[in-house]
């Protein structure tokens, strides 16, 4: 990744987003965010010209201001975690296999049922209500 300051995007303003404590790397950071993988937060970090070791505490307050308004464009936590649910839920409206499976707190991506499913019971709960 290159440093050169052509390359960096000018700051902007935006509401306050919760950021993680000042200790952490800034990779890990915005890796902390529901949505936000490596390859994100990589592309995120060198749009801003941040070195992903970076700590959140020694950025500059112009470049923690880029990075919330930033990530207040993003689909990311609640909105995100709306989507994935709103997304079982049609697969089971629709009676899709993948969709009975999720309704029935079993493995959906074609695991084994015979001994170990305890991970794919506990993750697989969807909420029944009346």
């Amino acid at each position: 990744m290159s440093t050169s300051s052509s390359r960096c995007a000018p700051n902007s303003f935006a509401s306050p987003l919760l950021l993680p404590p000042p200790l952490t790397s800034a990779q890990k950071a915005l890796e902390s965010f529901y949505a936000l993988g490596p390859q994100k937060s990589v592309r995120i970090l060198a749009k801003y010209c941040i070195h992903p070791r970076a700590k959140m505490g020694s950025l500059p307050p112009k470049t923690l201001t880029s990075l919330t308004a930033e990530l207040s464009t993003m689909v990311i936590e609640g909105d995100a975690r709306k989507i994935v649910q709103e997304n079982i839920q049609r697969l089971r409206d629709m009676g899709t296999y993948r969709g009975r499976r999720h309704a029935m707190g079993l493995p959906v991506r074609g695991q084994r049922t015979r001994n170990q499913i305890e991970t794919a019971k506990k993750l697989n709960k969807v909420e029944r209500r009346g």
